[in-house]
């Protein structure tokens, strides 16, 4: 510090003092305020000196007397299900037939990758032309005509798995991308060496690549489990997350802007989200950590 001249010490303060205003005011303030609002009953309308503080009552609702909150965290607990167990796997499939280089891989690639890039309006008009009771493709292709036709999107018993397919078009796109990146980094000469051992493909790729891959691996996990607990948009799309559609982003944002306007309940939601997301973020960077140490 002793070497850095007056005004270089001026932009350097303006490097690290900018980015982290920024984040203070977008983050973490908001963060503190919903955590302080979760302890009070206040439905936003009128001053601050309307608010009551009721301690630990919101939360004692949401859990004793607030049956959409269990549907919730069931349906979010299986979006990661299906997530970490299916749609991940399928992109990772995915990006390991491409790095092949087949004939016309592009198009492949572009055709995965593709609703990832599509906005949500988009996306959602594409899969209810696919799911619509009356007009929708499947059932046109499953030739179920009057009273046979279903309600893929209203019926509470399947909507979940309907949205879930939806979300998982997404994911395998995104997943897919990510391993191909990481395909391409791994050097050539492990395969060679494990091939020159007897190894089938197989083998060599979980014995061999799939372990190189460490990096890539983690952050396929953290994504896998941050899009299973900001799901949101396709349900609100849907029907505003209601009728076996609730999941927890869905729920608060329903107290925060219903006709009730509950602003504490919804925030002692979303402060319980806030929670279960740092858990995942400690183990993150707890397993970055040991990785950096070795």
């Amino acid at each position: 510090m002793r070497l850095l001249t007056a005004r270089d010490r001026v932009v350097l303060g303006l490097m690290i003092g900018v980015p982290a205003l920024f984040v203070l005011a977008i983050v973490w303030l908001p963060t503190l305020g919903t955590i302080l609002l979760s302890f009070t009953s206040w439905n936003g309308i009128g001053g601050l000196d309307r608010i009551e503080v009721v301690g630990l009552r919101n939360y004692e609702n949401i859990i004793t007397n607030y049956p959409p909150f269990d549907i919730a965290v069931r349906n979010n607990l299986l979006w990661l299900g299906v997530f970490f167990l299916v749609a991940t796997p399928l992109g990772m499939f995915m990006a390991v037939l491409l790095d092949r280089e087949l004939r016309g891989s592009w198009f492949y690639r572009s055709a995965l990758y593709l609703p990832v890039v599509l906005s949500l309006a988009l996306a959602g008009f594409i899969w209810q032309l696919q799911y619509s009771r009356d007009q929708g493709l499947i059932n046109a292709v499953l030739g179920l005509e009057g009273a046979e036709r279903i309600d893929w999107y209203g019926d509470p018993s399947i909507n979940i798995w309907a949205v879930l397919v939806a979300a998982s078009w997404r994911h395998v796109g995104y997943i897919m991308l990510l391993y191909l990146a990481g395909l391409k980094a791994v050097d050539p000469a492990l395969r060679e060496a494990a091939q020159v051992d007897g190894a089938s493909e197989a083998r060599t790729f979980f014995s061999v690549v799939f372990p190189t891959m460490a990096p890539i691996n983690i952050v396929v996990l953290v994504i896998t489990v941050i899009e299973s607990l900001r799901a949101f948009d396709l349900v609100w799309v849907v029907n505003r997350g209601r009728n076996g559609l609730e999941v927890l982003g869905a729920l608060v944002l329903a107290n925060l802007t219903g006709e009730a306007s509950l602003v504490g309940f919804g925030s002692a939601i979303a402060t319980l989200l806030i929670v279960i997301s740092v858990v995942f973020i400690v183990v993150y960077l707890g397993t970055i950590l040991r990785e950096e140490r070795k």
